[in-house]
């Protein structure tokens, strides 16, 4: 039985207000680990930061898009969901990690910021970054691209699933993105993950300052528990 489901009683709960408080504390890499522990896939492969030092955590809002169909004629807007996202969450798009078009830009940005949006993540391209990362918003992509999806792709879903690389985001997930790239924690797994995640940066901060101290960086690493981190740094020596 994997780690991930060998609890005999329920996880505690959290708000959801909580959780995102203790995920804007921790980085990608410490909530990585965590969900390494857990054998629970995590990593929205391919996802970078295209506005330097920004971060977000916040609740999936799913978007999926598809090629438009060519014997429909007429102007084709991309898509028009924005006005229905709900302010601090986090837009998932899904354009199947395309780089010959864009699903985001400069207007967008503009109305989720009013909106108070908390970020976008695309499995995709988006365009006007300059302005964007003017504004310092949250904006994590596979790719920078200047060709509108405007009579190339359509809207065609919201709230539905999306797969990135081989990692399903839901609606209602929570995702974290920083330098590092962006990640998702399904909605059931996030206090385990955050309560591990806490222990992982505990762990290697009490290691930094051992070796400060003159420790050598493996003992130290072996003192700490650096085989498992997410443990904490009082469990015992084995």
């Amino acid at each position: 039985m994997s780690a991930s489901t060998s609890h005999t009683t329920p996880p505690a709960t959290v708000s959801n207000e909580e959780a995102l408080a203790r995920l804007k504390a921790l980085d990608t890499a410490s909530l990585s680990d965590a969900m390494d522990s857990l054998e629970v896939p995590c990593v929205l492969s391919g996802i970078q930061a295209q506005v330097p030092g920004a971060t977000v955590a916040g609740i999936a809002f799913t978007v999926t898009y598809r090629p438009i169909n060519p014997a429909v004629t007429g102007f084709r807007n991309a898509a028009n969901y924005i006005d229905d996202v709900p302010p601090g969450a986090v837009i998932v798009v899904d354009n199947g990690g395309s780089t010959e078009c864009t699903t985001w830009g400069g207007l967008l940005t503009s109305v989720a910021r009013r909106r108070e949006i908390a970020g976008t993540v695309i499995h995709g391209s988006a365009r006007d970054v300059r302005e964007i990362r003017e504004h310092n918003y949250p904006l994590f992509s596979t790719a920078v691209h200047m060709v509108s999806g405007k009579n190339r792709v359509e809207l065609a879903s919201t709230g539905e699933d999306v797969l990135i690389g081989a990692v399903r985001v839901q609606a209602g997930d929570f995702v974290v993105a920083d330098d590092n790239g962006a990640i998702v924690i399904p909605h059931n797994n996030v206090i385990e993950v955050i309560t591990r995640a806490e222990q992982v940066e505990r762990t290697e901060e009490l290691i930094s300052l051992a070796s400060d101290s003159g420790l050598r960086l493996d003992e130290a690493r072996r003192q700490f528990r650096y085989d498992r981190p997410w443990d904490g740094p009082d469990r015992p020596q084995s």
